[in-house]
């Protein structure tokens, strides 16, 4: 018999009892959960904080057209990498309208002319390429044409749209379709694990058309904040909840219930402060702007961006990008669906 009054029941536990008591219980979990939100909450103002508070320039790609080696418009130039602290990658073209058609392309912010002979220079930037780009020149531009005594003309080649004066709409409608994407295959985990593997993968790609369509109904349609290309556009929404829908499920599937960890880590604290949509990529750390460009969100803002601005421009690397994503989180989910919560037996009656 015990001594104890009260048997097993009075003796206090050790310490390896107690933990073993902790592991089982709901709260080891939930204490894990406390840490990680906390910690998840500095990064997430940490890396939005860190990309976009202070965007600097490092790079900017600027077309030169005429007499670019005249006094005024070395001065101006030098004038001006000065005053952005940054600079300008100058590309030389035979006329203005092949340098309008690398604005076109993409490969470059601005066009720079210098007329033989004269004191007026011109300097035109691109809204749609960047806002946060040509707000730098423009104000730059005037500072410089004063300092240096140079008659500046600013012009815009390609402004935003008239219901996005700073070129945030498209920025929101990808981060919109990111979030949703992930937080949806969230959703199927928990309220239809029954789903077998190829019917998860047939209902993410169901919500991704579905919700593409109203996200780009609601901005164009309804609020008039866009004028999408239409087709275009909900394309590439759909995509993109797709690829962020498949990322989660993936990452079930290799480190079941943490799969929330890395799915917002790569899309939210890495992947939409590097995706440019609120900061052009020359204003951002050179890293993230590299980076940015092969994650989804990043993807998804470039091809949306050429969409609505630059039309029969679109490239096809980002397209490139987010079908890799989803193609890669598909194969590894149907590759090792066996280790994925959920599902039921493929013959009831026999489970029966």
């Amino acid at each position: 018999m015990s001594d104890s009054p009260h048997g097993l029941h009075g003796r206090t536990p050790s310490r390896t009892e107690r933990w073993a008591a902790f592991r089982a219980s709901p709260f080891l979990p939930a204490t894990v959960l406390l840490l990680i939100l906390a910690v998840a909450a500095g990064l997430f103002a940490g890396s939005y904080t860190y990309a976009m508070a202070n965007p600097t320039p490092h790079t900017i790609p600027v077309a030169v057209v005429g007499a670019y080696d005249q006094p005024a418009a070395r001065r101006f130039v030098g004038g001006m990498e000065e005053a952005l602290d940054a600079s300008l990658r100058l590309r030389r073209y035979g006329d203005r309208a092949a340098a309008v058609r690398d604005v076109d392309d993409q490969k470059v912010f601005a066009v720079f002319e210098a007329p033989s002979g004269e004191r007026t220079l011109t300097l035109d930037v691109s809204g749609a390429s960047g806002a946060t780009v040509a707000q730098l020149l423009t104000e730059a531009a005037a500072k410089v044409g004063g300092a240096t005594g140079t008659t500046v003309a600013v012009h815009d080649l390609k402004p935003l749209q008239k219901g996005d004066p700073r070129g945030l709409a498209i920025f929101y409608i990808s981060l919109a379709a990111v979030i949703v994407g992930f937080v949806g295959a969230i959703q199927l985990s928990v309220h239809a694990r029954a789903l077998n593997p190829l019917e998860r993968i047939l209902f993410t790609a169901a919500y991704a058309l579905l919700g593409g369509f109203v996200i780009a109904a609601v901005v164009d349609w309804l609020l008039g904040a866009l004028d999408l290309p239409f087709a275009e556009s909900w394309l590439i929404l759909a995509l993109t909840m797709f690829a962020s829908g498949m990322v989660f499920t993936m990452f079930n599937t290799l480190v079941g219930r943490w799969a929330m960890l890395p799915t917002w880590g790569l899309m939210v604290l890495l992947g939409n402060p590097s995706s440019g949509g609120a900061v052009s990529w020359p204003l951002l750390p050179s890293v993230l702007g590299t980076v940015g460009r092969w994650l989804p969100p990043g993807a998804s803002v470039n091809a949306q961006h050429t969409a609505v601005y630059f039309a029969g421009h679109q490239h096809a690397f980002p397209f490139l990008v987010l079908a890799g994503w989803a193609l890669v989180s598909c194969a590894v989910f149907l590759i090792w669906r066996h280790r994925h919560p959920g599902g039921r037996p493929r013959d009831p009656a026999h489970a029966a």
